[in-house]
């Protein structure tokens, strides 16, 4: 068994920034799992994503083995959003527990396994959305943009657990005409609007506190923003891994 999964994503940022809208290119949607966790929120396209409303953070368990169970009719898992998932085992879990300490130490397990198992065995791609927040760092009295979690996961931040995070952003074409990307398509409804939704792939001198990470070599410098499309991304960690 790989210890990896290569096609592994995090897609980060504020609300309203395009997260959700990015999966609307996703190819064979009828074969993707969507586990929505965010109150039955509609994706704000017309899809046709096996989907499922999440009301007990295990049944993402669930929706992974039964995907890893069956690999001939799935294509890939949409996590949307692990933001709520975690707060969700949180309200369920730990408020009211007996035991806080140890409350605590299942919620750092039940990620741990989630990341290191469900997702590790299922071996296909997957997308797992976040909301991000500013936060101050204190010792080294800079803002830092990350994932808000609690416990002992906010020390290393769920974002080690990823490979590969973009930003999902909302970028002034002044700002992205800077790099010529071969993955950006600029769209006269764009040029319009003086700004489009992107994901952001690596982190440029005003974004040092941002989470963004991937492979060295993964994105040049020119790549540094894409179009926020999760397909693309998943084809261009597809060519990078494998050279397909």
């Amino acid at each position: 068994m790989n210890d990896i999964n290569d096609q592994l994503v995090l897609i980060a940022g504020f609300s309203s920034t395009g997260k959700s809208a990015s999966l609307r290119n996703i190819r064979d949607q009828d074969k993707w799992m969507y586990l929505n966790t965010e109150a039955g929120k509609r994706l704000p396209f017309p899809n046709k994503f096996k989907s499922f409303k999440i009301s007990d953070p295990y049944q993402v368990y669930e929706g992974f083995d039964h995907a890893t169970a069956h690999p001939e009719q799935f294509n890939g898992i949409v996590l949307d959003s692990l933001t709520f998932l975690m707060d969700m085992y949180e309200s369920l879990y730990i408020y009211g527990a007996s035991d806080g300490q140890k409350a605590w130490a299942n919620f750092f397990q039940f990620f741990k396994g989630l990341m290191q198992e469900k997702v590790v065995l299922f071996n296909k791609p997957t997308i797992i959305t976040a909301h991000v927040k500013d936060e101050l760092d204190e010792v080294k009295h800079e803002m830092k943009t990350k994932v808000p979690i609690k416990g002992s996961l906010k020390n290393n931040g769920v974002e080690a657990y990823f490979s590969t995070v973009v930003a999902a952003k909302k970028v002034q074409l002044t700002e992205l005409e800077k790099y010529g990307s071969d993955l950006l398509t600029i769209t006269d409804e764009d040029r319009e609007l003086g700004y489009k939704h992107v994901f952001q792939t690596r982190p440029t001198k005003a974004t040092v506190g941002e989470s963004i990470r991937s492979p060295m070599g993964m994105f040049t410098r020119e790549q540094t923003y894409m179009d926020n499309c999760a397909q693309l991304l998943l084809d261009h960690l597809n060519r990078f891994y494998h050279g397909g």
